[in-house]
């Protein structure tokens, strides 16, 4: 029972605080994808020398070029997509207008009466959306001052970490958990950015070559969709598809639309991601939906954004200790779990 009254405290605690620890998920998101980044910059060095200065110096070029390449994508976002969207907001009551139209058809056409199910409306979505992101801006101080104090103390982390474990046994086992977490969600970031980047500027190309109107909208959108896992793609590719019937586009353009957006997210998301990531989400695909509708309760879209990074931490830790153990083999795809550092 009182644990029971503990975990429905902590849920209450999370959603309560939501304004606080959504800037410190988002600076800790960004954080981790600037180090990874710079991980893989490291990589493009001569491993000789192995000289300390010139470690030193690999290191602070890396950086820079990791923090370099997220200042250009900033700046492409800025003067390429978000004009797009500019573009886009004066053409949405038109498009709820198509959308009416189509959902009425659909119900003359096939003797359904869908037409008493309330639909969605576009503009209430865009301005729920818009609100989210409004708010995600105004706390952009907090994330990027809390993203300057990770980068400043970063270095004093295994001190610390030190100093919380003086035992040396059990600071094998919390360095090992650490470590564990640290490499697999480096790894998930970095490959899961990489490639949602290539599948969206994949998807831009072949839109923009389809003619399709808002290819960059749609194209930014299903990158930023593929972070939320199963019904980020769907949803990714069904908005694009859904304008293209909208908007009048003929059969065969309807036709290269879907297969060409629906074909690149199989080709990455079901078969290049998991090669690249391996184990890395060895996670049965139900515990990832429960995951996606617990978070996205507790904190929107913010939650369902980051309940695999959450959830990928989850697994690691629970693995690591015998009486959580059982939980981390529920959370597996095949009862496989990360070996336990012994004592």
């Amino acid at each position: 029972m009182n644990g029971l009254i503990l975990f429905a405290g902590f849920i209450f605690l999370l959603w309560i605080g939501s304004s606080i620890f959504i800037p410190l998920l988002v600076a800790t998101f960004l954080w981790y994808l600037i180090n990874a980044t710079a991980t893989y910059y490291r990589k493009i060095f001569p491993r000789e020398p192995r000289r300390h200065g010139m470690n030193i110096t690999y290191d602070i070029i890396s950086n820079i070029l990791s923090i370099a390449t997220f200042i250009g994508v900033i700046y492409l976002f800025v003067t390429r997509v978000r004009p797009m969207f500019g573009e886009l907001l004066p053409a949405i009551p038109e498009i709820q207008s198509q959308l009416n139209l189509l959902w009425h058809y659909i119900s003359d056409k096939f003797g359904i009466n869908i037409t008493s199910i309330p639909f969605p409306g576009i503009e209430q979505i865009v301005s729920s959306v818009g609100s989210s992101v409004a708010k995600l801006a105004t706390s952009m101080g907090m994330v990027v001052v809390y993203m300057i104090f990770m980068f400043v103390e970063q270095s004093t982390f295994h001190k610390k970490f030190a100093e919380l474990f003086p035992n040396r046994a059990q600071h094998k086992k919390m360095r090992y958990i650490m470590s564990s977490i640290d490499e697999n969600m480096k790894k998930y970031l970095f490959m899961k950015t990489l490639v949602s980047a290539i599948t969206g500027i994949i998807s831009y190309a072949w839109m923009y070559m389809l003619g399709l109107e808002f290819a960059g909208v749609w194209a930014f959108a299903i990158f930023i969709l593929s972070y939320i896992p199963t019904i980020g793609a769907i949803i990714g590719c069904a908005m694009p598809i859904l304008f293209a019937i909208l908007t009048g586009a003929t059969l065969n353009e309807l036709v290269l639309i879907a297969l060409g957006l629906i074909g690149l997210q199989i080709l990455f998301g079901n078969i290049i991601e998991p090669k690249l990531t391996g184990k890395t989400l060895n996670l049965s695909t139900l515990a990832i939906l429960i995951n996606l509708v617990f978070w996205g309760l507790i904190w929107g879209v913010a939650g369902m954004f980051f309940s695999v990074p959450l959830l990928v931490a989850t697994f690691i830790i629970t693995a690591q200790f015998d009486s959580t153990r059982w939980i981390a083999i529920l959370l597996s795809a095949d009862g496989k779990i990360p070996d336990k550092n012994e004592d």
